[in-house]
């Protein structure tokens, strides 16, 4: 029987966290960086990782990484491989890939979540699992990607991702049919670029459309007749993805009967994740209302 694991605590450090028995093998892969990990910063303190990100919440992302050792402690599956042995073997930066998962109610939809960094780093800890955190919690399954850097790389990862969700859905206890795809910053173009384009353009072979597309703070500006229906959220104060460019896109995908919601959120600049303690507080449970109105 597998013994239960201790709490983290935000005086832990980033090297008892990758040392953790519920990550064993892939604590790294917790992290934003794949070069730079300082084993004794404590938890406290990691928002140094986080450069292009605002209002990193120590406490939410202690809560998130704390809800996967439950998961581990019941015997749950929280980390999966999204590609094989053979295929990391052909290209060794797939290493650096896979699926965390927060498990929801059997038989429900799915989300994948994409986090930001300007493809410099990915931001699980502030913008992945906090919200997956948030999503589990009505009910739903969370997964959350940690890609290959880079636009394009990052999109082919996105497409196995679902690939490997759909071929392993009993396994999984998700519905296929109802799924979402969410992403803040760079991984908000990820998940545009699936909405746009669809899973085979990025080497996949899911035929299905994600029934709902939430983006975070992004400059991404292209859109199409094929977009799935998107929410949409930035501060008003973001100089990185401006948001006239976002209130633009969704005034001109709403012009092609594609439904949409777009919300600014006063005082805010760039990445600020959940938005805990600020206007933008909650932003997530309505991204879900308008996710499970694409379902009726």
């Amino acid at each position: 029987m597998t013994k239960n694991t201790a709490y983290l605590t935000r005086n832990d450090t980033i090297g008892v966290l990758i040392d953790h028995p519920a990550f064993r093998g892939f604590g790294h892969l917790l992290l934003p960086w794949n070069d730079r990990m300082d084993l004794d910063l404590p938890l406290s303190r990691i928002a140094r990782l986080l450069p292009y990100h605002s209002h990193v919440d120590v406490d939410t992302v202690v809560q998130a990484l704390n809800r996967m050792i439950d998961a581990s402690n019941a015997r749950e599956t929280i980390f999966y491989d999204i590609y094989s042995e053979e295929a990391k073997a052909r290209d060794p930066e797939k290493r650096q890939t896979g699926l965390f998962c927060f498990p929801g109610r059997a038989g429900s939809p799915y989300a994948v979540i994409a986090p930001g960094g300007g493809f410099a780093y990915v931001g699980s800890v502030h913008e992945g699992f906090p919200y997956a955190m948030k999503i589990a919690d009505h009910g739903y399954h969370a997964f959350v990607l940690r890609y290959r850097l880079g636009n394009r790389k990052a999109s082919e990862d996105m497409a196995a991702a679902i690939d490997f969700i759909e071929e392993h859905a009993d396994e999984l206890g998700v519905d296929k049919q109802y799924y979402s795809l969410w992403g803040s910053s760079a991984g908000a173009r990820v998940v545009a670029n699936i909405s746009a384009n669809g899973v085979k353009a990025y080497g996949g072979k899911s035929g299905m459309k994600p029934r709902a597309v939430v983006m975070a703070y992004t400059g991404h500006a292209g859109y199409s007749e094929n977009d799935a229906p998107s929410f949409s959220i930035v501060g008003e104060n973001d100089y990185i993805a401006e948001p006239e460019v976002m209130r633009r896109r969704a005034q001109k995908m709403k012009g092609l009967g594609i439904p949409v919601a777009f919300k600014v959120v006063a005082g805010l600049g760039h990445g600020f994740g959940l938005g805990t303690g600020t206007k933008a507080e909650g932003w997530i449970d309505e991204a879900v209302r308008f996710w499970e109105k694409q379902m009726e």
